[in-house]
């Protein structure tokens, strides 16, 4: 069993970037207009395979028809940075 959010720290260590799409649909019943539907997973730049499962999943299963996704992902995990500052520590 996992511990909360140990599942998530480990795919992070593994490169995996918080990942979020816009998906513009069409409406099923009124095709003319749009709908926005923002979707947000861990999953791997550049080939972003979950989000691709999931957008399979929307046009076999979902009746509204895909017109555009717009995708931003970002790395939660980072190496520190590490910067030089001038002064002067007095330890004790």
């Amino acid at each position: 069993m996992e511990i909360c959010g140990h599942s998530d720290f480990r795919k992070q260590l593994q490169d995996y970037r918080l990942t979020t799409a816009e998906i513009i649909y069409r409406m099923p019943d009124h095709p003319a207009l749009l709908q926005s539907y923002i979707w947000q997973e861990l999953d791997i730049a550049p080939r972003f395979p979950i989000l691709h499962q999931f957008l399979h999943f929307w046009e076999a299963k979902l009746d509204g028809k895909l017109y555009m996704v717009k995708v931003a992902n970002e790395a939660l995990i980072t190496p520190g940075e590490f910067r030089y500052h001038s002064g002067e520590f007095v330890l004790n």
